[in-house]
């Protein structure tokens, strides 16, 4: 059976089970964990964190495989190259690093923000990094050359620029300014849709037709990219004060967020409906939930300090 939001379609009798049972917590970390992302194989998950370090594990077993170390104050986003060999960190100390993952050598430091950068991702190939910063500014960086200088720095933002992912040809920013933005790295296009609301964490979905978006009035969006309409809110968690990462799960079939009560909340996509809580599943805030590629499992990161792997 086949159901369809906008220009999504799914198919309702391949629905996979959502995790809710916590499976392994890791707690290699001092201090609040900001963010949490798996390698495009599922095989381990980076996480960072306030004590200034970037921690490659294992999430079947809990074992930290490497500490990254080289950030001066602490670590907010991460992303990781899809041939595994890199990853691009960022922080307070407004600075972009590019690690080697095996050797856990420092590649490349990009500095140019005013301000601390929020948020990090490469682009398909790994040879562009864009980052977002407080100083309301998305810069692209180029990992082949030797420049110091961004190749192209986006300044629309009229406030600070808490989310962004990038995807072949796009590039999708959520700012506090309440909007979010849609460049076309094609055409020089841009589209720009207001929230009104403080947009901390934005996202494609599987198949880049939509964006889910995350804002401060306890709010999760889908929206048509092209068009900019709303397919479907997802209300219940709370979301006021804190940046939040929310995510799809690996066939978009449903939405998954933290919360500030330390709850992890699931909506089934297509009707809205909030199908699991997961109570106490944090002793704080949840920072980030991330899902992973292939199968029904996600890693959660708190101010409690510790990140979960749940199945």
């Amino acid at each position: 059976m086949m159901k369809h939001v906008g220009d999504l379609h799914y198919d309702t009798m391949a629905a996979s089970p959502f995790p809710v049972k916590c499976s392994l917590v890791f707690a290699s970390h001092t201090g609040p964990v900001h963010y949490a992302r798996y390698n495009s194989t599922g095989e381990y998950v980076l996480t960072g964190g306030q004590d200034r370090t970037v921690k490659l594990w294992n999430p079947e077993s809990g074992l930290c495989i490497k500490t990254y170390e080289g950030h001066g104050k602490e670590v907010l986003g991460v992303s990781i190259t899809q041939d595994h060999s890199r990853f691009a960190s960022c922080g307070g100390d407004r600075q972009v690093f590019m690690f080697d993952v095996t050797t856990a050598r420092t590649i490349r430091r990009f500095e140019g923000h005013q301000h601390r950068v929020n948020t990090v991702d490469f682009n398909q190939e790994g040879t562009v990094i864009a980052s977002g910063s407080y100083d309301s500014t998305v810069r692209l960086w180029d990992c082949r050359g030797n420049s110091r200088l961004p190749i192209q720095i986006l300044e629309e933002a009229k406030d600070s620029v808490a989310s962004l992912q990038v995807s072949q040809y796009e590039i999708v920013t959520g700012s506090v300014d309440g909007n979010i933005r849609i460049y076309d790295l094609r055409v020089g296009a841009l589209l720009q849709d207001l929230i009104s609301h403080p947009v901390t964490s934005v996202c494609f979905s599987g198949d880049g037709n939509c964006v889910l978006a995350s804002s401060l009035d306890s709010t999760i969006r889908l929206m048509d990219k092209d068009n900019g309409g709303l397919l479907n809110e997802f209300k219940g968690h709370k979301n006021s004060l804190y940046k939040i990462q929310s995510c799809l799960s690996n066939y978009d079939l449903h939405v998954i967020s933290g919360s500030e009560d330390g709850r992890i909340y699931i909506w089934d996509l297509l009707e809205g409906k909030l199908l699991s809580t997961i109570k106490e599943a944090h002793g704080g805030v949840i920072t980030c939930v991330a899902h992973h590629p292939r199968q029904p499992m996600m890693v959660s990161t708190s101010v409690d300090g510790t990140a979960k792997v749940w199945k």
